[in-house]
Parts: C-alpha cells; sequence; structure tokens
C-alpha cells in the first residue's frame, strides 16, 4: 500500500492517528478536511510522508520523528513541538511558540512566525520565509534560527548556544543577546539552510545574533541586575 487517504470530515482524528502510530515505513498518508483540529500527526516515529491539506490547530505534528509532515496551509500554537527529526513544512502561518523545545530536524515556516518562536530550542533548525513575533528564541539551548523577514521585541533573551539569523530589522535583543560578525561559516550554514528550506534569499544579507554568556552563572554580586 504506497498511499493512503483519509478525510476527517469522515474519519476520526484518534483513528487516524492510530494508523499513523503503527510501522508505515516509505508510505504517503494524506489528511483531508483538517479544519483547523488539535494534534494531527503527533508521535510520529517512522520515515514517512505526511500532506494535511489546510489548516491544523494546536501542537499539529509535535514530538515529530524521522517523518516528512507538510502542511497546506497555516498551523496554531506549538507545530512541531518537541521535534527530535524529519521535517515539518507549514506552507501558510504559525501561531505562538512553533518549533518549542524541538531537539532535531528542520521546521520550515513559509510565512509568519508569531510570539516565541523557537522557545527552549534543544538543537533544532527552523526557517521561517517571513517575520517572527516578540521573545522568539528565548532560551534557546542549541540549533539555530533563519529568520527572512524581521524580528519582535527581546529576540533570543536568555539565549544560550543556539544562533540566530535575522536578514530584516530587530525591533530589539534581549537580555544577553549580542549582535556578532558573520564568519565564512555563518554564511555557508545560512545558505545550506535556506537551500534545504526551497528559499532563495542571499546569505550575504543575514546579521548573526549570538549569546554574550553573561548569564551562564548567577552573580550574587550584581544585586539581580544584568
Amino acid at each position: 500500500m504506497d498511499g493512503v487517504t483519509f478525510d476527517l470530515a469522515q474519519t476520526p482524528l484518534r483513528e487516524v492517528n492510530r494508523f499513523l502510530h503503527q510501522p508505515l515505513n516509505g508510505q504517503t498518508i494524506r489528511i483531508l478536511n483538517p479544519d483547523g483540529a488539535h494534534n494531527i500527526a503527533v508521535g510520529l516515529d517512522a520515515p514517512v510522508e505526511v500532506e494535511i491539506a489546510g489548516h491544523a490547530g494546536y501542537y499539529a505534528a509535535g514530538m515529530n520523528k524521522l517523518a516528512n509532515v507538510t502542511i497546506l496551509g497555516n498551523v496554531g500554537p506549538g507545530v512541531a513541538e518537541n521535534m527530535m527529526s524529519g521535517r515539518v513544512h507549514v506552507k501558510g502561518f504559525a501561531s505562538v511558540s512553533a518549533g518549542a523545545s524541538a531537539q532535531g530536524g528542520l521546521l520550515v515556516i513559509d510565512g509568519d512566525a508569531s510570539l516565541r518562536c523557537g522557545i527552549s530550542l534543544k538543537g533544532a533548525d527552523i526557517v521561517v520565509g517571513g517575520s517572527v513575533g516578540s521573545f522568539s528564541a528565548f532560551m534557546a539551548q542549541a540549533g539555530r534560527i533563519v529568520i527572512c523577514g524581521n524580528a519582535g521585541d527581546a529576540l533570543g533573551d536568555s539565549l544560550y548556544e543556539a544562533i540566530i539569523y535575522v536578514r530584516g530589522t530587530i525591533k530589539s535583543l534581549g537580555a544577553d543577546a549580542q549582535m556578532e560578525p558573520m564568519t565564512h561559516a555563518d554564511y555557508e550554514a545560512v545558505g545550506e539552510l535556506l537551500a534545504k528550506a526551497g528559499f532563495s534569499q542571499d546569505p550575504k544579507e543575514f546579521k548573526r545574533i549570538a549569546s554574550a554568556k553573561q548569564l551562564y552563572h548567577w552573580n550574587a554580586d550584581v544585586n539581580q541586575e544584568y
């Protein structure tokens, strides 16, 4: 069986997700009429192709591992939350906390992402074709975020080892985030991620934001004033 189609107007989502949790190596699954349902295609653990033909609600493709999930619409909060590997591609816009705590894999968002994109990122890569909202990459510990548009307030607040690349304007940087010179390795990394996402922007137009590493250790002498 090479391809399976489910229509959520006729088949309960629980049944669809149960099917997706079987050994499905190499199969293609298409989900019609998602109608903003929450928790579509969560917890996948096989190299399958899943296409969601419409808008999805909360936590679409959450905890993804190995699967390639494409969403032909917008998504609610927490898309690809805690993703371990694989690829999640949102063809529209993403609500708050896209890619939260994602540990591996690639999240691509063609449009804008709302507040807290990449919050607590732990190793995944995120490429956003549009802009991101305030507090994106808050406490991002590892991984890379490429933002082809603009960034809101407090970008990279309490940043650890994650690196952020921004093509547009930055409204403000968060605590301990700083602009740094782009290196040849940075240009290569941005070019590679843009190519994987299917975007054509010039890597030389991006800026690098990383941690100043002043918050790594508690200092009682500064009276909590950083």
